[in-house]
């Protein structure tokens, strides 16, 4: 094989893309920590908040079924990662001269489309990045310094409404970052122009792809079907605001903060259940359930103890998802079907993210209680999908033996 083209160590793509990803962070987190009572600011209900919110997860979601595919055909995942970063980059200072409910709903969501639009794209280069390092290591590394930024953005909207700010103000000075991110991705480019050089395996199967199975293994529908149970149950972060600020349990400027203290245990949780996956495999998502499940019981009170917690054991559910189930994907899926894999996989869970936050809204309109026994629901369904799964690993673990 003739010599890489890139110039820089997979570690350092890793950690290079992991500083693009946490200045990414600092513009749509920190929007996404107050975009809930921004939303109700501007006359949206907890059930509004709930579909606008999740109509935007299903996007960032369901939308990566086709620009996977797109990554995968086209061989050229680069101009679409400068892209989906760009919408991002864009959509949200926008959010500034926005008055209405409509447009605020619209530029939310259009930044979602930019995660979606990146993604795969991304997360197929980290794959080739990632070979001999280990998946749950890498995957977790990089969303250890995505949640930096996700930490970093939150307390910028805090300290801007402590100040006396406004949410247009904030959104207004997330332009700043978003120009970094962009900057900081050209130049990474140009260190690393072609990823799959340090995947041999990845290159030979993207010349034969034409020959090869077409199809998803059954194991990885296997593993989407289990993702999608517990994104079903699993709110969004608005509606979970939405509570903090509708019952005035907090002041406007403390919700991104405790949004911080969440993408905070996001990142511890990505580095070690990704270390967790790299040596006991799938086994270590046994506890994301009950995580899940404790969140209603817990965020949807009014004692601050509880509500703090409830932000805590949210992040690290999230952290779980955003880095483990990726480093699965790249191992259940061939590396010339990662993009389709990727987009697939988040398309099935994008959709019950959509309905689940829906649902969650909507529930807790009528109760926190029947909020909570549809999230527990859900996740006990979710087990029940697990243990299929870890046994045909076990029992192909014993066939290696």
């Amino acid at each position: 094989m003739p010599a890489t083209l890139n110039k820089i160590s997979p570690v350092r793509f890793i950690v290079g893309f992991g500083i693009v990803s946490a200045l990414a962070d600092v513009v749509y987190e920190g929007a996404r920590s107050v975009i809930g009572p921004y939303l109700g600011s501007l006359g949206a209900s907890a059930a509004t908040v709930g579909l606008i919110t999740g109509a935007g997860e299903a996007a960032a979601l369901v939308l990566r079924l086709f620009t996977g595919r797109l990554t995968d055909r086209t061989g050229r995942p680069w101009p679409q990662a400068i892209a989906g970063y760009a919408l991002t980059a864009i959509c949200v200072p926008l959010l500034a001269l926005t008055g209405s409910l409509a447009a605020a709903g619209l530029l939310y969501n259009g930044e979602r489309v930019g995660k979606a639009v990146r993604t795969p794209a991304r997360d197929s280069m980290l794959a080739h990045a990632s070979a001999e390092l280990g998946r749950g290591y890498a995957f977790g590394l990089h969303e250890a310094l995505d949640q930096l930024g996700a930490m970093a953005g939150p307390l910028l909207i805090a300290a801007t409404l402590a100040l006396g700010g406004h949410y247009r103000l904030s959104f207004a000075l997330l332009a700043v970052p978003g120009a970094l991110a962009l900057l900081m991705l050209t130049r990474l480019r140009s260190a690393a122009p072609d990823p799959a050089d340090w995947e041999p395996a990845a290159r030979v199967s993207e010349n034969k792809r034409l020959r090869l199975e077409a199809g998803l293994p059954r194991a990885f529908w296997q593993y989407a079907a289990f993702s999608t149970a517990t994104m079903l149950g699993f709110s969004t972060w608005a509606v979970l605001a939405f509570h903090l600020t509708s019952r005035h349990l907090v002041p406007s400027p403390v919700v991104p903060v405790l949004y911080a203290l969440a993408m905070a245990a996001a990142s511890i949780a990505a580095v070690g259940f990704g270390r967790i996956y790299d040596r006991v495999g799938l086994r270590g998502l046994v506890v994301l359930p009950p995580l899940a499940a404790l969140v209603p019981f817990l965020s949807f009170s009014d004692a601050p103890v509880a509500f703090v917690a409830g932000a805590v054991v949210w992040g690290a559910g999230m952290g779980v998802h955003d880095s483990t189930m990726r480093a699965a994907v790249a191992d259940f899926v061939p590396a010339h079907r990662r993009g389709a894999g990727y987009g697939t996989f988040t398309a099935l869970y994008g959709i019950a993210w959509l309905v689940g936050a829906a649902a969650i809204g909507y529930l807790y309109e009528h109760g926190t209680a029947a909020a909570a026994g549809f999230v527990a629901t859900a996740q006990l369904i979710a087990l029940g999908l697990l243990v299929p799964l870890l046994r045909g690993q076990a029992r192909e673990a014993d066939q290696a033996r």
